[in-house]
């Protein structure tokens, strides 16, 4: 199985186009296009995730222009995207099919394929103390790294191909949540990865 992107090469630089902040302020936040092919037999539906791993694990550091977070500081996962049950004979997501913008508060019922799920993403726990901007984040929202961290983050989208239909998650289902569920079901798996960063010089 393999996954590719025409919105982003492999490894490459991930467009502001598909982000949801940049040097100025907020992005477009739309998702990127994503197709896969080579998919195994017995296929009943798919999941995709997207990861951070270079999330920085000292909040206090972040957004402040008196400090830079350093390459070396430990990191973390952060979820931007996570979705079940997609049909097995889906092979594309079409870029801004699924997010095309920011939603305050989160979207509460995002597009995607028909008989699809989308989980919350990690900017639920990232926006709960906002009073503007607090709320359940359900599907696609972009990279928005801090500009004063200067690691580039990478933004991993990976794909299970899972032998079951419908996935045993519901509500306010998270990724760690569907990994846990998927266990024992994966037939094969694959990803493609793009970076990005805010920081200047």
């Amino acid at each position: 199985m393999h996954i590719h992107s025409n919105s982003f090469r492999d490894g490459q630089p991930i467009p502001a186009e598909f982000a949801m902040g940049q040097p100025q302020g907020f992005a477009p936040n739309r998702n990127p296009h994503l197709a896969w092919d080579d998919t195994p037999g017995g296929t009943r539906s798919f999941v995709l995730l997207c990861i951070d791993p270079d999330a920085p694990t000292v909040p206090a550091m972040v957004g402040r222009k008196d400090v830079q977070i350093p390459v070396e500081q430990p990191r973390g996962d952060f979820v931007h995207w996570t979705m079940v049950d997609i049909p097995a004979d889906v092979r594309a997501i079409a870029a801004g099919s699924c997010s095309d913008g920011i939603v305050a508060r989160g979207k509460r019922s995002p597009p995607g394929p028909a008989g699809a799920r989308q989980g919350l993403n990690d900017y639920t726990g990232w926006f709960a103390g906002d009073a503007d901007m607090a709320g359940d984040y359900f599907g696609y929202d972009g990279p928005y790294p801090p500009f004063n961290d200067l690691r580039t983050h990478r933004y991993f989208f990976r794909l299970f191909a899972l032998d079951v239909a419908q996935l045993d998650v519901s509500g306010r289902f998270t990724a760690s949540d569907v990994l846990r569920a998927m266990q024992g079901h994966v037939l094969a798996q694959t990803q493609v990865h793009g970076t990005y960063s805010l920081h200047e010089g």
